[in-house]
């Protein structure tokens, strides 16, 4: 049997067990696999993040899912009239608020958001793909315990909406 390119990489023994070089190499291949996935909806991942919100309605107004997110608000602007002006989302009155904007899909936004998920499950695969199917489970569950760990610790999150959908480093993309 021949081993496969995964077997054959040989990573520098000090890197071995340094988790800040594994993780930054799982997040940079997770956000090529990524962009490759979604990278013609405006925003890429955060627009998928910030649709999927707003589908979900997990967050009441743009701030909150900015906060949620952990998009810098100048940023949630520039991403949301993107998303607007391809007709994917639009901005209501928020009634409890006149001062706020609640964040809708459209149905296209919608059927977008459909799409792009499914896509965004296959680079999920393709990342996790040296892995078997229970090692998948452990990974993702033992990353899980770690960010609520880290959030219960009083760090603000980096970013990754209300509906679990994957978050990113909020360096990365925008």
């Amino acid at each position: 049997m021949e081993p496969s390119d995964a077997e054959t990489v040989a990573l520098p023994e000090e890197l071995h067990e340094d988790l800040g070089w594994l993780l930054s190499q799982v997040l940079h291949g997770f956000l090529q696999a990524t962009q490759a996935a979604v990278g013609d909806l405006p925003g890429g991942l955060r627009g998928l993040q910030v649709l999927s919100a707003a589908a979900s309605g997990c967050s009441r107004n743009q701030l909150e899912v900015a906060r949620r997110l952990g998009i810098d608000r100048s940023v949630m602007v520039r991403l949301v009239d993107d998303l607007e002006r391809s007709q994917l989302v639009k901005r209501c009155p928020d009634p409890a608020d006149r001062r706020a904007r609640i964040i809708r899909p459209t149905d296209t936004g919608l059927g977008w958001l459909r799409e792009m998920t499914a896509r965004l499950r296959l680079a999920e695969q393709h990342v996790l793909a040296p892995l078997t199917a229970d090692e998948q489970t452990v990974f993702t569950d033992a990353l899980r315990r770690v960010v609520v760990g880290v959030l219960a610790s009083g760090l603000p999150p980096a970013s990754g909406p209300c509906d679990g959908t994957p978050g990113m480093a909020e360096t990365a993309g925008a």
